[in-house]
């Protein structure tokens, strides 16, 4: 591999743009300054004012291998992930069969090793019967516990009490949940069947999958995290009514110390609202549900505000014809690794927050958060996983589009930002139009 030199960038990390160039060697960032010289067989790139980022951490996709490649697979998603500027991820363990022994973690890294075109993590499952497998978790394995406390895919429920007290208080490593109460949900269901039979309109999914469920769920996955004083991450947060049980300010405090309870959000609570499912109906259902207006906005702003932390995809494709299914059978989730940057950069042209928040919350803050080693940020000496992006319109066309569900919630959108180049580990992965090169995705490392 060439050695490669990034000039005339705008560079965004760690809170501030600046002109300079980077110089790529060895797979890793040798050098950032002003003025860096060519040397003899170095691939010169000039980025010509464009801005260059650190690849994005995505922390919670669903790339559906093993069990489910019908819909998705390393390969077909990860090249989705580079297209878009996403150049590691985190995949969770609601596959078939699910991520519940060390075993079936490793084949899971055994199944991405030379396919995966970014880099990769596979998170540990909980469920209400592998406790001591939980407990015998090796940090440096995996990114952390997935804990769902609602019922929203498999037999990965975990509802007995006293489990998830005892997971709480043993998990060697953070826990990641989705919170949404099934007993809740359960209730408003039927009212909702009983009025309508199988075929409930999609506009009834927030209703269904209510706010309250979600913050009954919520408080008691914090409730149990300041009980045992867990590292606990609560991820895709859709409501504003949720906002005021998490503090504010940056998750590394000035002191060095970290908040252990943190905040994840997801682009497609920043990009839709209610208003959409009368155009998308079952394209947009997913778990928890797509909410209010008011819900966008809070959102937004708590972005901006430092009470959320994180900002993630929970990329979790189907199928075009699974989507056509009648209400209750229709499956909840949507691909967006693609398009997801793109569409958070269409946050900052919107005036919600700058360029280096959306970096902040994408890149640097998962890094920190699971302890991925020498990646996240525009350092000397940290694998080159970089993307440069410039403010060049597009469209979203479904032949563009690289999952394997072969479908986009943004087909027909305008976005005022594209991906011009993506480069995982030194390597360029996706060169504004097409792949570029084989695989080089390798599995990530947590410095724990």
């Amino acid at each position: 591999m060439s050695d490669t030199l990034i000039v005339n960038a705008r560079l965004v990390n760690e809170g501030r743009e600046f002109e300079g160039d980077l110089r790529i060697a060895g797979g890793r960032i040798a050098a950032i300054g002003g003025g860096l010289s060519a040397r003899p067989g170095d691939t010169v790139v000039d980025a010509a004012g464009r801005r260059l980022l650190p690849g994005m951490i995505d922390d919670q996709v669903h790339f559906r291998e093993p069990g489910l490649e019908h819909k998705a697979d390393i390969a077909s998603e990860s090249a989705a992930a580079v297209a878009g500027g996403l150049t590691s991820f985190m995949d969770m363990p609601n596959t078939s069969p699910p991520t519940l022994t060390a075993e079936a973690l490793e084949d899971k890294y055994a199944r991405a090793a030379g396919r995966a075109r970014a880099n990769y993590g596979f998170y540990f499952g909980a469920s209400n019967d592998n406790l001591e497998n939980v407990r015998g978790i090796d940090p440096r394995a995996t990114p952390g516990l997935k804990v769902f406390m609602g019922a929203s895919t498999g037999n990965m429920l975990v509802d007995n009490p006293e489990t998830l007290d005892a997971i709480f208080r043993d998990a060697p490593v953070p826990i990641i949940t989705h919170c949404e109460d099934t007993p809740t949900i359960d209730a408003i269901l039927a009212e909702y069947r009983a009025k309508y039979g199988d075929d409930i309109p999609a506009a009834c999914h927030p209703d269904i999958r209510s706010r309250e469920a979600c913050i009954k769920s919520t408080r008691l996955a914090l409730e149990l995290a300041r009980r045992h004083d867990t590292r606990l991450h609560v991820l895709h947060i859709s409501t504003a009514d949720e906002l005021a049980l998490f503090e504010r300010g940056p998750m590394i405090r000035a002191d060095g110390s970290r908040k252990r309870i943190t905040a994840e959000t997801c682009i497609h609570f920043l990009r839709f609202d209610r208003a959409d499912y009368a155009r998308l109906g079952h394209q947009i259902k997913c778990n928890p549900a797509i909410k209010d207006a008011s819900d966008r906005a809070a959102l937004l702003q708590a972005l901006a505000d430092d009470v959320i932390d994180v900002l993630a995809t929970d990329h979790a494709p189907h199928t075009w014809e699974e989507k056509q299914n009648p209400y209750v059978r229709a499956p909840s989730g949507l691909p967006l690794v693609q398009f997801a940057l793109v569409a958070a950069l269409e946050c900052v042209h919107e005036g919600h927050f700058d360029t280096a928040r959306v970096v902040q919350k994408f890149a640097h803050a998962p890094a920190q958060l699971f302890d991925v080693k020498e990646r996240g940020f525009l350092r000397e000496g940290f694998f080159a996983d970089l993307v440069l992006v410039e403010d060049t319109p597009f469209t979203v066309r479904r032949e563009d589009v690289l999952s394997k569900c072969g479908w986009s919630p943004f087909e027909g959108t305008t976005f005022r930002s594209r991906v011009a180049s993506t480069w995982v580990n030194g390597a360029l992965a996706w060169d504004g139009r097409q792949l570029a090169g084989a695989p080089a995705g390798t599995r990530l490392e947590f410095a724990r």
